[in-house]
């Protein structure tokens, strides 16, 4: 019996007999002389020392940031959102306050002068009166 990878076949009851794979022996002593020859040396285990070596190098994490900025870790305010919003706003508002603060300040300031002068025009008639 023949099969498609050109390997021909015993019946299926009995043991394969296959002509395209040669016998290897790896880890079985033949006793016959004739499979002696198919015995295949023991095989030396490489040193993994310096692949493992090289392979936990090449795995370590170079560092990208050496300094790490926690403001840019700390989490944010919940209402960061509505101050950044609001600030042109209050800008506005800030220079309509202290507009008016001057004003404020100018008009006392007149009205202090004004007083200044009511009193040195009232003390020069009680010169006047008392002479």
């Amino acid at each position: 019996m023949e099969t498609g990878d050109g390997c021909r076949r015993a019946t299926p009851d009995s043991y394969c007999v296959t002509s395209c794979r040669e016998l290897k022996l790896r880890n079985y002593t033949p006793l016959d002389e004739s499979l002696k020859g198919r015995q295949i040396a023991q095989a030396k285990p490489e040193s993994v020392e310096e692949k493992v070596k090289e392979q936990l190098e090449a795995a370590k994490p170079e560092p990208i940031i050496e300094e790490v900025d926690l403001t840019n870790l700390a989490p944010r305010k919940p209402d960061w959102d509505l101050k950044r919003d609001v600030a042109k706003k209050l800008e506005k508002l800030e220079k309509r306050t202290q507009r008016a603060i001057a004003e404020l300040i100018r008009e006392r300031l007149k009205g202090q002068e004004e007083n200044l002068a009511g009193a040195v025009q009232s003390a020069k008639q009680e010169n006047e009166d008392s002479d």
